[in-house]
């Protein structure tokens, strides 16, 4: 299946993995997923696969030297999660999965609701067997996160993790809680208002495209959330940022009957303030 997107040099380089996929014989599936599967790819995107290898061949699979036929590599090693990261030589990035096709192939259903696979026949380069096209098609559908659990997970997520953070602010640690306000509070926080303003196609990165997906007004109090890791400015930050997850989990009450623990809420809210000289 031909598949063009707004990145002609992704689309030659997915091309070209498809060749090489089917010369080598250790491998029974290639699958693609992210932004080149759901058609939002452009001259900043990565190329993300999974390589499922004949199970008694993953032993001897060398994936570098495999993708090193694909284009020269400035960087390759297993990263934090461990999957196999490379930089091309256009500072193209990639992340491949290399996985045995016994397990791997059977896990691909089991992402439905996580993973979306508009064009499911596009997004399988390689399948020796038929089993991997039969499970991407699970994904074809897009299915939106179920609303009132999910919202009464986040609700409870945002202020577990406030509360954290109001008392690594107490303790002075500036710097911590920078991180935690940014690396974990505002990712639940903007799944809360994807949820609410029902724009959860980018539901595991809610980050990304966020300027389009939702309200203006929405933006503006994410970006209030936000600061440089500066006492004053962290301090006021998370202020904002608790005031903004109580109002989305009382919009979510509202919603579909999420509880709040409203006390415990207004105590977390007194702590940030305690937190805050005048």
């Amino acid at each position: 299946m031909s598949v063009h997107s707004r990145c002609p040099a992704l689309d030659d380089r997915i091309a070209r993995l498809r060749r090489l996929a089917r010369s080598e014989p250790r491998l029974e599936g290639v699958l693609l997923y992210g932004s080149w599967t759901v058609g939002e790819a452009d001259a900043h995107s990565d190329i993300e696969a999974y390589l499922y290898v004949e199970d008694e061949h993953l032993d001897d699979f060398d994936a570098r030297a495999f993708l090193e036929q694909l284009a020269p590599l400035r960087l390759a090693y297993t990263n934090m999660y461990g999957i196999l990261a490379v930089v091309f030589d256009d500072l193209m990035r990639g992340e491949f999965h290399v996985t045995p096709a016994g397990p791997g192939i059977e896990e691909v259903p089991t992402w439905e609701g996580m993973v979306h696979l508009p064009r499911p026949e596009a997004a399988v380069l390689l399948d020796r067997t038929g089993r991997l096209t039969r499970a991407a098609r699970r994904l074809a559908a897009f299915r939106p996160p179920e609303p009132a659990a999910t919202a009464q997970q986040l609700t409870d997520e945002l202020a577990n993790w406030t509360l954290m953070l109001a008392h690594v602010l107490a303790r002075g640690e500036v710097a911590r809680a920078h991180a935690l306000l940014h690396g974990v509070v505002a990712p639940q926080q903007l799944q809360l208002c994807r949820l609410l303003r029902d724009s959860t196609a980018h539901w595991l990165t809610p980050s990304r495209a966020l300027e389009q997906d939702v309200p203006a007004a929405d933006v503006d109090r994410y970006t209030a959330t936000t600061a440089a890791a500066r006492a004053g400015e962290v301090r006021t930050a998370a202020r904002n940022s608790w005031q903004w997850s109580r109002e989305l989990s009382a919009e979510a009450a509202d919603r579909w009957a999420v509880r709040v623990p409203r006390r415990l809420h207004e105590q977390i809210a007194e702590l940030l303030a305690a937190n805050s000289p005048g």
